[in-house]
């Protein structure tokens, strides 16, 4: 995962610290939105999981909106996403190029097919990717 953190580093500007929470936030939601997907992909992504499991805590409320969306039904999908990331601080083109830089690096690693059947799991995913 630290070549994933170093490339979103460089490529999207955040600091060290900033990018390694980003990240984990998007494997948080991709675990917990199509865990059997995610696990299939982040097989092939050592440290995917635990980095996952580190930040599925921060991962949780999504201020007003996302509570909106909760009681909607579900927990707000990639908008309560975007929501929480925008609130570590992500500017919308930060999030768009962070999400750029995560899938990337799933093609790379586990490859078309896997990162393809995570994209297809979660609805709505497909238009950020």
């Amino acid at each position: 995962m630290q070549e994933l953190i170093n490339r979103v580093v460089q490529n999207v500007g955040l600091d060290p610290a900033l990018a390694e929470k980003a990240v984990g936030m998007i494997l948080a939601f991709l675990q917990k939105e199509a865990p059997e997907a995610a696990g299939e992909a982040f097989a092939a992504m050592p440290g995917a999981a635990e980095l996952a499991a580190a930040h599925a805590a921060s991962e949780g409320g999504g201020g007003l909106l996302g509570g909106l969306m909760g009681m909607m039904g579900g927990g707000g999908g990639v908008m309560a996403l975007g929501q929480q990331l925008m609130g570590a601080g992500l500017g919308m083109g930060q999030i768009q190029s962070l999400s750029k830089e995560v899938f990337a690096y799933g093609r790379e690693t586990a490859g078309e097919d896997a990162m393809g059947a995570l994209v297809g799991a979660i609805p709505g995913l497909s238009q950020f990717v």
